[in-house]
């Protein structure tokens, strides 16, 4: 499994999830219940369920970085192209607008 905060404006506004079944994104419960909040996209309004999808969300794909700048990431990382939650980990960290991506390590229990 592998687990990414997802933040606005450097907030922890929910959490993506990869595992077994697929991509899960849920807002964190004490971001949500804050005063004018705002959703992370118009695809993911703001709720106190999981979305979940069998592909990475349409707006967290988007993050990705395309054309070149996209293969100098996949070569100095040693990324797969398929791999789209790996590469939103390591390339989505501090993107254009308000949105940034950071990996949470999960320890073996």
């Amino acid at each position: 499994m592998r687990k990414a905060a997802i933040k606005i404006d450097d907030q922890v506004a929910g959490w993506l999830t990869q595992d077994d079944q697929g991509f899960h994104f849920v807002y964190d419960q004490n971001y949500i219940v804050q005063k004018d909040v705002r959703s992370v996209s118009l695809t993911l309004p703001l709720q106190e369920t999981a979305f979940r999808s069998n592909v990475l969300f349409p707006f967290f794909d988007g993050l990705i970085p395309e054309g070149w700048l996209l293969d100098i990431a996949e070569e100095n990382w040693k990324l797969n192209p398929r791999d789209r939650m790996g590469l939103l980990l390591a390339c989505c960290k501090d993107c254009i607008g308000a949105v940034s991506v950071e990996e949470v390590k999960i320890s073996d229990q």
